[in-house]
């Protein structure tokens, strides 16, 4: 976590200059940040189903998945990505239930750690403002074994990817080939609206698919040098 500042003293006419330093705090490790976000309760007044913070972390994690937020069904499980999204997820990746839900190969960090409720006119609203600059550095940071992040759904996507990204969403998938230089992969949601996206856009498929379970399976057995995802 942060240090303390060092504090320079200036120097007296006859005397050196010397440095004094306050104690640095002790750094936090992943499984102290993870224990602290589990138990968070910051959004709790807006949270329709209370908090319930879901995520998968571990320091040997090679492959990242950034989100939007869980849904009830999650929420109601405490497991990520269980219900049909996660299965159409998990067929995109080329990925069985048991390396999907093995944090030490796969690690989950939505934009909103905890179910945000529905909107008005159907869906899931976005994920709460608040979560992801509170968790996603102290969550994130301590995995240094990632070598591909996945940038599911818009939120995901725009937050990750900022300017880069185009203002459709279909236009950033398909140019996958500029983030995935810097070990991004931009996806959309893979909900149950997805299967008629893809539908009227056939290089989803036949492009995007397999270049992302390449992705994939080259980030799960690269053994080069350790980078940051």
């Amino acid at each position: 976590m942060r240090q303390g500042p060092d504090w320079a003293v200036p120097a007296q006419p006859s005397a050196r200059p010397f440095r004094r330093h306050l104690s640095p705090m002790p750094a936090e490790t992943l499984d102290q940040a993870a224990t602290a976000a589990s138990r968070c309760t910051l959004c709790a007044p807006v949270l329709p189903l209370g908090p319930r913070p879901i995520f998968q972390v571990s320091p040997t994690a090679r492959v990242l998945i950034i989100s939007q937020a869980p849904g009830t069904k999650a929420h109601l499980s405490g497991i990520p990505w269980h219900d049909k999204s996660g299965d159409r997820l998990r067929d995109w990746l080329g990925m069985d239930r048991s390396q999907f839900y093995d944090s030490g190969l796969l690690a989950i960090v939505p934009s909103g750690l905890c179910y945000p409720g529905r909107l008005a006119a159907g869906g899931d609203s976005p994920p709460r403002p608040e979560c992801a600059p509170l968790w996603h550095h102290r969550l994130i940071g301590p995995m240094r074994q990632v070598r591909l992040t996945l940038l599911v759904g818009t939120y995901a996507i725009r937050a990750h990817l900022g300017r880069k990204a185009a203002a459709a969403l279909g236009e950033t998938v398909q140019n996958f080939a500029a983030p995935l230089a810097e070990r991004r992969f931009p996806l959309p949601h893979p909900s149950w609206r997805t299967r008629s996206w893809a539908e009227r856009r056939p290089w989803f498929e036949a492009e995007v698919l397999p270049a992302l379970r390449q992705a994939v399976g080259q980030a799960l057995r690269d053994d080069g040098d350790s980078v940051k995802g």
